[in-house]
């Protein structure tokens, strides 16, 4: 089994670790080839990719609207399959998502995201779209931001995802053949107040001033389908779980 992983960063390392230990051959691109060092996985200069995919080869593409022009075409036909990470953002203003929420293209970051998932649904492959809600894990998440200052804190909802949950999303997707677009959450949205108390609390610091205008955003995302869809049991079904795992845990 050969894996290619176009844009191995936070989740894509996870991924690549995953289907290591199954035995597989792992190929990635990456900014920074440092960060896959401890990994035994061959790092692909990404503007190397016409000719050298192998037919076959098993796509993860979680590399953001914006990258270099003609990434699909360079894959040519050789993929048996190509699984995206896209976002919820392609949900717009939702406030309730669900696998049978329409898409809302109005903004010009999910007019990209969508672009991108379209031209992955009409390639010659079997497609699968994730749609991710907000990933946190070591060294990323309100953990992290609460202690710089730099977290949001209103009674907007916010979901999420562990990072560890959507790799496990990722691997099974990839070897299944479910295809179609599907959001990926935790079975926990909270408002983002909730959460920043309870991360001060762990972190036993001082709960910064709550704004009371109106939130900026508010999305509760049902990541259920998939999950049964593909027979996941997630790791850290709630943040409440997730969170203090990730303080355990070096990023």
């Amino acid at each position: 089994m050969h894996v290619l992983i176009l844009g191995c960063g936070y989740t894509g390392r996870r991924v690549a670790a995953r289907f290591l230990a199954r035995g597989a051959r792992v190929t990635a691109t990456t900014r920074d080839p440092a960060r896959l060092a401890d990994l035994d996985v061959e790092v692909l200069d990404i503007r190397d990719l016409r000719g050298r995919v192998r037919r076959g080869v098993l796509v993860v593409h979680s590399i953001p609207p914006g990258g270099p022009p003609g990434l699909l075409d360079d894959l040519g036909g050789s993929p048996a399959r190509v699984v995206y990470i896209s976002s919820t953002s392609v949900y717009g203003e939702a406030a309730c998502v669900d696998e049978l929420t329409p898409v809302d293209g109005r903004t010009e970051r999910a007019a990209a995201r969508l672009a991108v998932e379209r031209c992955v649904a009409a390639g010659p492959w079997q497609p699968l779209i994730l749609r991710p809600a907000a990933i946190y894990g070591p060294g990323r998440g309100v953990q992290e931001s609460l202690p710089r200052g730099a977290c949001r804190i209103d009674n907007g909802f916010v979901s999420r995802i562990h990072v560890d949950d959507l790799a496990a999303h990722v691997e099974a997707g990839l070897l299944s053949d479910v295809t179609g677009a599907y959001p990926v959450a935790d079975e926990d949205p909270c408002t983002s107040r909730e959460i920043a108390g309870f991360c001060a609390r762990l972190l036993d610091m001082p709960l910064p001033a709550f704004s009371q205008a109106r939130a900026r955003s508010t999305r509760r995302v049902d990541g259920s389908a998939i999950r049964r869809a593909l027979g996941i049991t997630l790791q850290y079904p709630s943040y409440r779980v997730g969170i203090p795992a990730t303080l355990r845990t070096p990023p």
